[in-house]
């Protein structure tokens, strides 16, 4: 029994690419970092920077975004070393599959999902009220029936947009990842040239006297939010989702998830700085810190602008995790723990179709009809499961020699593994005890269908 819930895959298996199921190889260096920007560039940064500095750190938010920038480094040099070793799509799910084996693997991929999943729905949900407004500002209002979760007293039935960008991007998704991609870089060129106008404009604008003081609530504010601001960066390691349909792996994905996580934080420092130094840290507890700060400035152009930049941002973020939920869901398929339908590929456009609309109607449903606000936090639970995995994983991936040797190796191993292990479990131990007892009854959902399902269906049986 004990031996069964343990087995491990094959490397050798892995790399063959499960005989005739596999994804088409068309992604580079480029193609990665742009996915890595359209994942972590999205809610957070127009959002974060004014609310965490008002309550927690100041203008030393600064220094909170590259503490959170250096715990993420080191759980993406853990995913750069596993994802150029064995690329194989299913991220830290399918490495734990072969150094933990098939349970640990299960409920690994199945924390992943919950995360991909809901910052899928409350990202959508974002996208919805940013873009209501964005229409309201050329008078044209949405149904307040259909603009909210179902909540018959607030007089909303479905939060209609909500659905359909989830949907549109679904769609998009199904034509195959080099439209997707194509797409993406798209949106994120405007995304970041909305920022980029924002820092330039704002810099013209900085009053040093509101970075006195630089650190008002000490030491142990900076640190606080950095623990906070750490979520904005949450998204590269949908990156190592794509490792299958990268060419050259071994060189192009570490340059991808190192490289997206490197930008990101040139433009979350760059940002808060002038954010910080246009408006003073007490006036930025708003829901949209960036936009205000430019019509303190009386440069309500620009302010309009950064709104469209900001339903942009949010598009780009979902696809990058709807892609990333639809590759996770198609290792489950193919391994044999969920139905095989999931893992079918469409013979021309060579994406797993039927897999794509399957979860995108699930998230749709959870974006229409339930108020996430309370889930929000279950998305970091998820991933900072997935890093604690990954981090001690890389331990005992060298530890196999069946794995071939070229490829990204993590630096001063093993110090910088054991401790991005340990900051991520100190991390998941801030999260509220609401948090932890909602992720417990997920796990347990996950536990039952494995029993009933994965563990009977699973390939490793034959």
């Amino acid at each position: 029994m004990k031996t069964k819930l343990f087995r491990k895959k094959s490397v050798n298996q892995l790399l063959q690419k499960h005989g005739k199921v596999q994804l088409k190889k068309t992604l580079v260096a480029f193609d990665l970092i742009l996915l890595g920007v359209g994942a972590i560039v999205g809610t957070g940064i127009f959002i974060l920077p004014g609310t965490v500095a008002a309550q927690y750190a100041g203008p030393g938010i600064v220094f909170s975004f590259i503490i959170a920038a250096f715990v993420c480094a080191f759980a993406a040099m853990c995913y750069s070393e596993f994802s150029s070793s064995v690329p194989v799509t299913g991220s830290a799910y399918t490495y734990s599959y072969i150094v933990f084996g098939e349970i640990i693997a299960w409920l690994v991929g199945w924390s992943l999902l919950l995360e991909y999943g809901l910052a899928v729905a409350a990202v959508a949900t974002g996208w919805s009220s940013y873009f209501s407004s964005l229409l309201s500002g050329f008078n044209i209002l949405l149904p307040h029936e259909v603009s909210g979760a179902f909540n018959p007293d607030n007089g909303t039935y479905i939060n209609l947009p909500a659905v359909l960008i989830i949907f549109l991007i679904a769609g998009l998704l199904t034509l195959g990842i080099k439209e997707s991609t194509k797409f993406n870089t798209i949106m994120v060129c405007v995304k970041v040239a909305v920022i980029l106008l924002f820092i330039v404009v704002g810099a013209f604008y900085v009053e040093p006297t509101n970075w006195q003081p630089f650190t008002p609530f000490g030491t142990s504010g900076v640190l606080n939010a950095a623990a906070l601001v750490f979520f904005a960066y949450l998204g590269f390691d949908a990156v190592s989702s794509a490792a299958e349909e990268v060419k050259n792996p071994q060189r192009n994905m570490p340059i991808g998830i190192i490289g997206s996580l490197f930008i990101c934080t040139l433009l979350y420092v760059a940002l808060s700085l002038v954010l910080t130094g246009m408006v003073s840290y007490t006036k930025l507890n708003v829901s949209d810190p960036v936009s205000f700060a430019m019509q303190m400035v009386h440069q309500d152009w620009v302010a309009g602008i950064i709104s469209i930049g900001a339903v942009v941002g949010m598009m780009t973020v979902i696809l990058v995790m709807l892609y990333g939920g639809t590759r996770l869901v198609y290792s489950f398929g193919r391994d044999g723990l969920l139905p095989k339908v999931l893992c079918e590929v469409h013979p021309k456009r060579k994406t797993p179709v039927k897999n794509t609309w399957i979860f995108a109607i699930l998230v749709a449903l959870c974006a229409g009809f339930v108020p996430l606000d309370k889930l929000t936090e279950l998305v970091n639970m998820g991933t900072l499961l997935a890093f604690t995995v990954v981090s001690i994983g890389v331990i005992y991936l060298r530890k196999n020699k069946d794995i071939p040797n070229e490829g990204f190796k993590v630096p001063f191993f093993p110090v910088i593994p054991i401790l991005s292990f340990v900051l991520c479990i100190f991390l998941m131990t801030q999260l509220s005890a609401h948090t932890w007892i909602a992720c417990s009854i997920w796990m347990i959902i996950g536990i039952i269908i494995y029993f009933a399902y994965g563990k009977k269906h699973s390939v490793l049986n034959k």
